[in-house]
């Protein structure tokens, strides 16, 4: 009985609240800090959890006897990025920027909770989770165009300088608040400030190091060189599409009104309709150019509708994200074969995802019928700048290492397979290929 009365006193309380209109839409700002923190934590994961997708992917396109050393990479890569941004990234990026670079410090706990009363406050330390997951991202991006042929050591020194100076400080002109930022550049989950920045430390180091062996013979040929566990690689780009949701979701930084819940479902939608656009349209055009919808084309078409989308989820209508998506997906699908004749190895096509995808998508932000929230020339400044900085810090660091401690394992090492020579360990020891 006592149940029963309190389930209709209940309904009468809101029966009450709703004839008289007294209830409030907007919730405390303790509440709000609580859900913005919730959100950088939780899209956190989820971005973390594209690791493992970036993993998968390089796992299935390398050969089995590489196996293990791109495992071993990758989640090296994510330890010392997460080291490197608590160290010197987090400070350089966000904290005192001068319009070029911010201040080296350590990152700590707050001591006292600070609430804003705007409803915009959040935990300092969920801050640097989302933030750091971003950075470990745009090096899980070099890692598999130069795969199959570089040493360990100069990848983790290539990785600490990258996580630790190289990208935070790029990072600081725009969502540090430094030049670019004043200048009204956008990038609202980082196309180029992610993106790019990736692809260009990967065609700088790929050009650098140079080919696998036997890629390229006389007269132009290309010898195709497939991954080891297709199944796998398919995998993997299920793995980033489903983290993508925190990548760009988590972009919003807040969760504490439902103008926040809204605009986040809204990029959870473009994000997804991108990626299924860029998926389509490269199967076409792939079509076209060799009579087969290629699977690997395919996953890289998903993925580059998704770095397309990247800078402007937020502002873009679901039939904008569908035109970015589609049309990253079939720039990547021609760009593929290009940088292939130009005698640049990328094994798992991530120059043409990462690099043309996010230029794409950076420049499509100050196209009017596709987005029209930023300034077309602005965000072409951008892209040059980041481009040009990117560019030349990665190959003085490709170039130093090239001419001291050496990139690139023996022939003999080469062709033997990674997993020997630099793991001790082959990933598949019953079947080498």
């Amino acid at each position: 009985m006592f149940k029963i009365l309190k389930k209709l006193s209940l309904i009468f309380g809101i029966v009450f609240v709703v004839m008289t209109g007294s209830a409030n839409a907007e919730v405390s700002a303790e509440t709000a800090y609580i859900f913005n923190t919730f959100s950088f934590l939780v899209h956190g994961f989820l971005v973390m959890f594209m690791a493992l997708g970036f993993t998968c992917l390089e796992a299935g396109l390398v050969r089995s006897k590489n196996t293990a050393a791109i495992c071993l990479k990758n989640i090296g890569l994510y330890s010392l990025a997460g080291l490197m941004f608590y160290l010197a990234g987090y400070g350089l990026m966000y904290t005192d920027v001068n319009g070029y670079f911010g201040t080296i410090g350590l990152t700590n706990p707050e001591t006292e909770i600070s609430i804003a009363g705007d409803g915009t406050g959040y935990s300092v330390m969920s801050d640097w989770f989302f933030q750091m997951v971003f950075c470990a991202t745009a090096m899980s991006i070099v890692s598999g165009t130069i795969a199959e042929r570089i040493k360990l050591l100069p990848f983790f020194i290539f990785t600490i300088l990258l996580t630790g100076l190289i990208y935070p400080i790029q990072g600081s002109w725009v969502w540090g608040g430094g030049w670019l930022s004043e200048m009204g550049f956008s990038d609202f989950a980082g196309s180029t400030l992610v993106h790019s920045v990736g692809g260009w430390a990967a065609l700088t180091g790929a050009i650098i190091i140079g080919p696998r062996l036997g890629k390229y013979g006389p007269g132009g040929t290309v010898n195709p060189m497939q991954g080891a566990n297709l199944p796998l690689a398919t995998i993997g780009t299920f793995i980033l599409w489903f983290g993508w949701f925190g990548f760009n979701g988590g972009s919003q930084l807040a969760l504490g009104s439902a103008a926040d819940a809204t605009a986040i479902a809204n990029i959870y939608v473009n994000t997804n309709i991108a990626a299924c656009a860029g998926l389509v349209v490269a199967m076409i055009v792939a079509g076209f150019l060799y009579g087969k919808a290629d699977l690997s084309l395919a996953l890289n078409g998903a993925l580059a509708g998704l770095v397309g989308i990247t800078a402007g989820p937020d502002v873009a209508t679901p039939l904008q994200a569908i035109a970015i998506g589609g049309i990253a997906g079939a720039l990547c699908t021609l760009a593929i074969p290009l940088i292939d004749k130009a005698k640049i190895d990328d094994v798992v096509g991530a120059i043409s995802v990462h690099l043309v995808g996010g230029i794409w998508g950076t420049l499509a932000v100050g196209i009017p019928v596709l987005n029209g929230s930023g300034d077309f020339l602005v965000q072409l400044i951008g892209v040059v700048a980041i481009g040009l900085f990117v560019t030349i810090t990665s190959a003085v660091v490709w170039l130093t290492m090239k001419y001291t401690i050496g990139l690139r394992p023996s022939e003999e090492d080469e062709i033997t397979g990674l997993d020997v020579s630099e793991v001790g360990m082959e990933a598949y020891p019953e079947f080498r290929r």
